[in-house]
């Protein structure tokens, strides 16, 4: 398996013989409903490219920091798309045309190579609970899941071990209304569920640059060390592996 990160939640995958992107911001700068005071994020230039190919896009959320439209409405709208329902509605809406929404529990075969499974993610406001996704390629029987805010599931236990996790190691907190991602309440936590052979962060790093009003109130919580400190503590055997953006990595399981 090879993995390539490209900054926030932006990550490639190619398994086997495919390629799934999921969650890219690749171009542009990152915005919540356009507006660069409330809070923008700009990546390297170097970061700033489309990948050669891509067999299938992956949504975990609606929000423009996983469905990031300037991304999206730059790719080919004939790739098919993999989403949460608040994501699908974004990609139906910018034209794509072989669009799958996920409801919890149910999967997508892609071309009898590789299973994606939908399950609870990360609650977005009262009424909308977000997609995590388990990812198994029938060849080698590799296994991973990804969610991008700290909110593993309890159906997790049903399927573990997992070999690769791709989640937060750290959290991100507002001020009253607490986290908004919660990496280092949950990290170990994931860990110690599911066991996997390599754990990869996501969500904090890339060398991004945040700017706006948001980002001055934002509070980080933990760090990569520190959740490595705790994993020899508890006596697990997991790797974190923090991955450097645009390389790619190979995990040889």
């Amino acid at each position: 398996m090879q993995l390539t990160y490209f900054g926030a939640n932006s990550w490639l995958l190619k398994l086997g013989e495919y390629h799934i992107l999921i969650d890219p911001w690749l171009v542009g700068s990152l915005m919540f409903g356009n507006l660069p005071w409330f809070f923008k994020g700009d990546k390297p230039p170097a970061l700033d490219a489309l990948p050669d190919k891509i067999d299938l896009i992956l949504l975990s959320q609606g929000l423009e920091d996983h469905t990031h439209k300037p991304t999206l409405t730059k790719l080919n709208k004939t790739i098919p798309v993999v989403a949460s329902p608040s994501a699908a509605k974004v990609v139906q809406q910018l034209g794509y045309t072989q669009v799958t929404a996920l409801n919890f529990t149910q999967t997508f075969n892609l071309n009898e190579s590789i299973e994606i499974r939908a399950l609870p993610g990360a609650p977005i406001g009262p009424l909308v609970q977000e997609n995590a996704y388990l990812i198994t390629e029938f060849s080698s029987k590799t296994t991973l899941y990804y969610e991008p805010h700290g909110y593993p599931a309890t159906e997790l236990k049903d399927y573990a071990p997992i070999d690769i996790v791709i989640s937060p190691v750290v959290s991100l907190e507002l001020p009253i209304l607490g986290p908004i991602i919660q990496g280092h309440k949950t990290a170990l936590q994931l860990a110690q569920l599911v066991k996997p052979k390599v754990f990869l962060p996501t969500a904090a790093g890339g060398d991004v640059t945040y700017h706006g009003f948001l980002n001055t109130i934002l509070h980080t919580i933990g760090t990569v060390d520190e959740l490595r400190s705790q994993f020899t503590h508890h006596h697990l055997s997991t790797q974190l592996i923090e991955p450097q953006p645009g390389k790619v990595l190979e995990l040889k399981l």
